[in-house]
């Protein structure tokens, strides 16, 4: 891995921080920090030792500030443009698609790509003074990396189109009441936060949040009626999990479960 992103493993739960690229003031998504993204992306979902991720940028001015502009507008034709679009999506869909739970620490100014990612994340934190937006629009571009999808999965039709069409960044504060970050805390506790969430997931029995992501993940895309059979099925798959046995074993007891999350 080069500088641009960086990871260290605190117990159970990886960190990992994108910074900028060499000549750029702030942390943005060039091509070589996607690449890199999504090789410690394949990385991550194979390392069974590690059962959560924290994805946050380096530095005090920005989690990141979008895509390569440069990058952009080198753009020939609609076949490339689709290609970069395709491209970014895919590492987004490969974060979303987790089985263990990533959450977005946003650190700063979170904004176009930046924003794609922190919504790809399963959950996400903001500093207070985090910013939030997707500006494309004021470039006379749209969202490529997924933003135009998820935000609307986020806090709906109506505030998505507003924050798309004008291109507007809101406060921190503004985004937890529109239901797109779980919580707003000081910044001086963000990654403090954020780590102790994922610690506090990765400590359940891996089975049972794998199970609860693809319950999630895919019901999503069902009726209630398909999605409550979808259930009872993952219900019936954890009910065979040793950790399950374990888990009813020590409530009956009262003591506390020793997982071995399988």
């Amino acid at each position: 891995m080069s500088e641009l992103v960086k990871t260290k493993i605190e117990d159970a739960v990886e960190i990992l921080t994108i910074s900028r690229p060499e000549g750029k003031k702030v942390n943005v998504l060039t091509s070589q920090v996607m690449a890199e993204l999504d090789q410690e992306i394949n990385r991550f979902s194979q390392d069974v030792n590690v059962r959560a991720l924290v994805i946050t940028g380096e530095g005090p001015y920005t989690f990141i500030a979008g895509a390569d502009v440069k990058e952009i507008a080198s753009i020939k034709g609609k076949g490339e443009a689709i290609e970069l679009a395709k491209k970014g999506q895919a590492v987004f869909n490969k974060i979303e698609n987790q089985d263990k739970p990533v959450i977005c620490a946003i650190n700063a100014v979170c904004l176009g790509g930046g924003m794609e990612l922190a919504l790809a994340c399963h959950m996400r934190i903001a500093s207070e003074r985090a910013k939030l937006g997707q500006p494309e629009v004021l470039l006379g571009i749209i969202p490529g990396f997924g933003g135009s999808q998820r935000l609307i999965r986020l806090c709906g039709q109506a505030k998505a189109r507003e924050l798309l069409l004008t291109g507007d960044q809101i406060s921190a504060k503004d985004a937890f009441q529109f239901g797109i970050v779980n919580q707003v805390v000081p910044e001086n506790r963000l990654l403090k936060e954020a780590v102790g969430l994922a610690k506090k997931i990765a400590d359940n029995p891996s089975v049972s949040v794998r199970l609860i992501q693809k319950a999630v993940r895919e019901g999503m895309g069902l009726s209630l009626a398909d999605g409550l059979l979808l259930e009872a099925n993952l219900f019936g798959e954890v009910c065979q999990s040793e950790d399950m046995k374990e888990g009813v074993q020590a409530f009956v007891e009262k003591r506390r479960p020793a997982y071995k999350h399988r």
